[in-house]
């Protein structure tokens, strides 16, 4: 999805006006993202605020979930997707300090990667691009809040760049990948337009019939969103 350069400040790359209609507006989406999170992180700093987390604590909660997918016993590769100034690398140094993970945060905003680069410059076994596709394969690749704001877009035109997003993680994950969604708020409940939500079996669903994959769904666990894990069904014990 990346070719000719934005004029946004901060936006990734998106494809030229010639291209087919539906393409060239799905860049354009992917540039209203990168500007929006560019925006929070200049404004925050590296800080939850700046990656539109609440506080600390519930950013770790999600963190504690999609790390479920992994196996600690040996080393281990992990891609960041969506790694904003990377909160889950810090993370990862404190929960499992005595373990070596091979690290790589991924972002489409400019701003996002030199706060983590910056931040995390003297970190061995970590590094940090600006991209929406073409990074390495790993053992799994994990995304932690990329699904929820949506900004003024349709869901339609979402759920093709959640689409997207998940057919790439698949295909750069040797063992799995994981990643979070807002639950569906209840009955009568005032909508927020600018964030995307959707029932557990959707997604779950979808994985499932599009990828060799078993499917676990991880809710209630203190906040109105559920993790989807997602396990290479040839990586699985027997």
């Amino acid at each position: 999805m990346r070719s000719a350069v934005s004029t946004r400040p901060h936006a990734l790359p998106v494809a030229l006006p010639d291209m087919p209609p539906e393409t060239f507006a799905l860049g354009e989406l992917l540039g209203d993202v990168a500007q929006y999170y560019s925006h929070k992180v200049l404004a925050h700093g590296a800080t939850p605020l700046g990656v539109d987390w609440s506080c600390l604590p519930t950013q770790e909660m999600r963190f504690v979930q999609l790390l479920k997918l992994c196996e600690f016993n040996a080393q281990i590769s992990v891609n960041d997707i969506g790694c904003g100034y990377g909160a889950l690398l810090g993370f990862l140094r404190k929960r499992y300090r005595s373990k070596t993970v091979d690290y790589l945060g991924v972002d489409i905003s400019a701003a996002m990667i030199a706060h983590a680069r910056k931040r995390w410059k003297n970190c061995a076994n970590a590094a940090f691009e600006q991209a929406v596709s073409g990074y390495r394969t790993a053992d799994y690749s994990l995304a932690s809040g990329v699904f929820n704001v949506k900004l003024s877009h349709t869901p339609a035109a979402w759920e093709r760049i959640i689409e997207q997003t998940l057919r790439g993680m698949h295909a750069k994950s040797r063992l799995g990948f994981a990643v979070n969604f807002l639950a569906p708020m209840p009955d009568g409940a005032p909508p927020v337009p600018e964030l995307y939500r959707a029932p557990p079996a959707m997604w779950r669903y979808f994985c499932e019939s599009t990828f060799d994959v078993s499917v676990e769904v991880i809710a209630n666990y203190g906040m109105r969103e559920y993790t989807l894990i997602a396990r290479n069904k040839l990586s699985e014990p027997g």
